[in-house]
């Protein structure tokens, strides 16, 4: 016995993965669930037109439904209103993104259109449905 080494035991250092596995998947099924939900907003029947997306780094919403209210960013405001609460974005070069149901008379887009430029911002996107193709 004098020229036997002692034999160390290796420990096994596996991860069961299935247990991990599992939780991913049910977080998948739970995101796959939830997504559709986490759209929110103000329903509104868009036109359909051909274009390009917009990127820039500041977007201001504002959407005018089917009975003429207009909301800025979520919230119900009045057109009036309207240059003074976007006045504060004219110097951080911001887009306002113009969303109005396809039922609503072109007078009070062209209006809204009119108060958004007297607010001294100049980049205005109209946002439309993509035009499906024949």
């Amino acid at each position: 016995m004098a020229g036997l080494t002692p034999r160390r035991r290796s420990s096994i250092a596996d991860i069961n993965v299935t247990p991990l596995v599992d939780v991913m998947l049910v977080l998948l099924i739970i995101f796959m669930i939830t997504a559709p939900m986490l759209k929110q907003g103000i329903d509104v029947n868009l036109p359909k037109a051909k274009g390009k997306s917009l990127d820039e780094t500041e977007k201001i919403n504002i959407v005018i439904t089917k009975q003429a209210k207009i909301f800025l960013n979520d919230k119900l405001i009045n057109k009036d209103d309207l240059p003074a609460l976007l006045s504060a974005h004219k110097e951080s070069n911001a887009t306002v993104l113009l969303r109005a149901d396809q039922d609503v008379p072109y007078g009070l887009v062209a209006e809204v259109m009119g108060e958004i430029k007297a607010s001294g911002i100049e980049r205005i996107g109209m946002v439309t449905e993509p035009k499906e193709s024949k």
